[in-house]
């Protein structure tokens, strides 16, 4: 017992003489200064080959490139997202909506979020690609149920952030983002009524500062994600050679 006593002695006592070293190490150097530089990375670096790394990337460049390259179909216009409204919103907004009616009735409202959507459609070709630059997370399409008056929470919440995007909906905001008037397909909401909402279960769950959904009174979560709803609407469309459009309608306006 006593020889442990004595090793535990010494085991610290090196302990603090080890750690007295490194202060006294480190009051040795002061800091004087911190300089960056900026390194733009530009097409420059394409002209320099390397053509090892070229050849153990080859065999995944060609298995991402087969998985984006497919065609699904052609857009009439450049779409992007952004606030209180835009084309790409307003037309993930109505896909989400129109998909709806494959679990029943159309639903009252369709609603996306504007961090959901990464990218812009393109004019001209669409590809599988170009859908998962649009929307790459794993959401999943679902339906759900909710009572007029959190419905109207919900409208205050989407008009806090200055908007997202809706379907079967307008609303008109101040410059400070509070919720002034709201129709949904035309009427007033009614704080009795049950209003029916094609999302994603990303929304359902009340994250993005959309709470208010978490009172649904039913949700329907589909096997299928947003993107697999938007690239099945996509090839539909193309079967008939319909372009994807889209319309700037007033469905959020800020009123100044």
């Amino acid at each position: 017992m006593k020889t442990k006593r004595i090793a535990l002695k010494i085991f610290l006592w090196v302990g603090i003489l080890g750690l007295a070293h490194q202060v006294s190490y480190a009051q040795r150097y002061e800091l004087k200064s911190i300089t960056s530089q900026r390194y733009e990375i530009t097409n420059r670096y394409d002209r320099i080959v390397d053509s090892v790394a070229l050849s153990i990337l080859a065999p995944y460049k060609e298995k991402v490139d087969s998985i984006m390259r497919p065609v699904l179909g052609v857009s009439a216009m450049y779409m992007a997202p952004g606030r209180p409204e835009s084309l790409l919103s307003n037309w993930v907004a109505d896909v989400l909506r129109m998909a709806s009616s494959q679990y029943g009735k159309m639903t009252d409202i369709g609603l996306c979020n504007m961090g959901g959507l990464r990218s812009a459609m393109p004019k001209g070709v669409v590809t599988k690609g170009d859908i998962l630059s649009i929307s790459p997370f794993e959401n999943m399409f679902c339906i759900l149920s909710l009572r007029g008056v959190d419905l109207q929470v919900l409208l205050e919440q989407i008009s806090s952030v200055g908007g997202e995007g809706v379907s079967g909906i307008k609303m008109e905001i101040s410059a400070d983002r509070k919720l002034l008037s709201a129709l949904v397909n035309g009427k007033p909401i009614n704080p009795d009524r049950i209003y029916t909402i094609a999302t994603i279960d990303f929304l359902a769950e009340g994250n993005d500062g959309m709470t208010a959904l978490k009172k649904s009174v039913a949700r329907q979560v589909t096997p299928k994600t947003m993107r697999d709803v938007l690239m099945e609407y996509i090839v539909e469309q193309n079967k008939y050679s319909k372009k994807l459009a889209a319309k700037m309608e007033g469905r959020i306006t800020v009123v100044k």
